[in-house]
C-alpha cells in the first residue's frame, strides 16, 4: 500500500534530522582524528629508542631476565582486547573482536588456556554475552586514553607474567589491536607482548649515524629491571594511541555514509511526496471536473 503524503513527509522529516546527527559526528571525530594520529606517531621515535637501549642493556647483562625469558612450554596466555566504548564506527570493534577470536582458536588448539582482558565496552559486552570470563576490564578510555591507564594495564599483565602458574600466571601476553595505515586503511594486528624477544643488532646504524654509548648505573640488570616494565608500558600506551586513532577514522567513515545514504533517502523521499501530491491534484481535479460535468448533465435534462 502506498505511504500518504503526510507519511512521507514525516518519514523526510525524520531522516533529515538524523543526516544532521550523523554529519555532525563525521565532523567531530575529523577533528579529532588528526590529534590522535600525532599522538601515536609521536610516541613512535620514544619506543624505538627504548628498545635500542633495551637491546644494549642486554648485551652486558648476564642472567636472563624474567619478562624476556620464555618458558619451557605455555600453558596458559593472557589475550588483551582492545575494542570500543561506543558504536557508530563501523567493523571497528567487530574486526578486533573477530581477530581475538581467531587467536584464542589457535592458542586453544595448542592446548593453551586463554586468559581474557578486555578494554571497552562493545569487547567486554561482546564476552559477557557468550559467557566467556574475562579476568580484568577496563571502560571508558577508549575516546581519551591517558598514560595512566596505560599503566595500569600494563602493570597488571606484568604481574600475571611474573606469578607463578599455580596461583593463576600466564605463561605468555598478546595484544590485540587496531593500527592506523592511514584514512581508510586500518588494520588489526595480535602481537606478542610477553615474553619480550630481544634481538641483538637489529638496530644497525645507517650511513652518517653514529649510535649511543651506554654507561650503566649501578649496574646493567638494575637498569633492565627499570627499562623493561618502562617498555611494556609504553606498548600498551602506543595500542591504546593507535586503537583510538583507528576508532575516530572509522567512526568518519561511517558517518560519512550514513550521512550519504541519508541524504540519498531524502531525495527518493521528496520524489515519492512529489508523486503522491501530484496524485492528489490530479484527484481532486478530476473530483471537479466530474462535480461540473454531472451539474451541466442535471441542468440540462431540467
Amino acid at each position: 500500500m502506498p505511504a500518504s503524503l503526510r507519511e512521507l513527509r514525516q518519514r523526510r522529516k525524520s531522516v533529515a534530522a538524523t543526516q544532521k546527527i550523523t554529519r555532525a559526528m563525521e565532523l567531530i571525530a575529523a577533528s579529532r582524528i588528526i590529534k590522535a594520529q600525532r599522538a601515536a606517531q609521536a610516541g613512535e621515535p620514544f619506543i624505538t629508542e627504548l628498545i635500542r637501549a633495551v637491546s644494549a642493556v642486554s648485551t652486558y647483562s648476564h642472567d636472563p631476565h624474567p619478562l624476556t625469558e620464555a618458558r619451557p612450554k605455555v600453558r596458559r596466555a593472557a589475550m588483551l582486547v582492545i575494542t570500543s566504548d561506543r558504536g557508530m564506527n563501523g567493523a571497528y570493534s567487530a574486526n578486533a573482536i573477530k581477530t581475538a577470536a581467531r587467536l584464542r582458536e589457535r592458542l586453544e588448539r595448542e592446548g593453551v588456556e586463554v586468559v581474557r582482558y578486555a578494554v571497552g565496552r562493545k569487547g567486554i559486552a561482546y564476552m559477557k554475552f557468550r559467557n566467556l570470563p574475562i579476568r580484568r576490564s577496563w571502560e571508558g578510555i577508549s575516546d581519551a586514553p591517558t598514560f595512566d591507564k596505560a599503566q595500569e594495564i600494563a602493570d597488571a599483565l606484568i604481574d600475571d607474567f611474573l606469578r607463578p602458574y599455580e596461583e593463576g600466571g600466564v605463561d605468555a601476553i598478546y595484544g590485540v589491536y587496531t593500527r592506523m595505515n592511514s584514512m581508510i586503511n586500518q588494520e588489526v594486528r595480535a602481537r606478542r607482548l610477553l615474553p619480550m624477544e630481544i634481538v641483538e643488532g637489529v638496530h644497525e646504524p645507517g650511513e652518517g649515524e653514529l649510535l649511543p654509548l651506554y654507561e650503566f648505573e649501578p649496574d646493567p640488570e638494575t637498569v633492565l629491571d627499570t627499562l623493561l616494565p618502562m617498555y611494556v608500558r609504553s606498548r600498551v600506551w602506543f595500542y591504546l594511541l593507535q586503537s583510538t586513532a583507528s576508532q575516530l577514522a572509522s567512526q568518519q567513515r561511517a558517518m560519512k555514509s550514513a550521512t550519504d545514504n541519508a541524504k540519498q533517502l531524502i531525495e527518493r523521499l521528496t520524489r515519492e511526496a512529489n508523486q503522491a501530491r501530484q496524485a492528489e491534484i490530479t484527484q481532486e481535479i478530476s473530483e471537479i471536473v466530474g462535480g461540473a460535468g454531472a451539474l451541466a448533465d442535471a441542468a440540462a435534462q431540467d
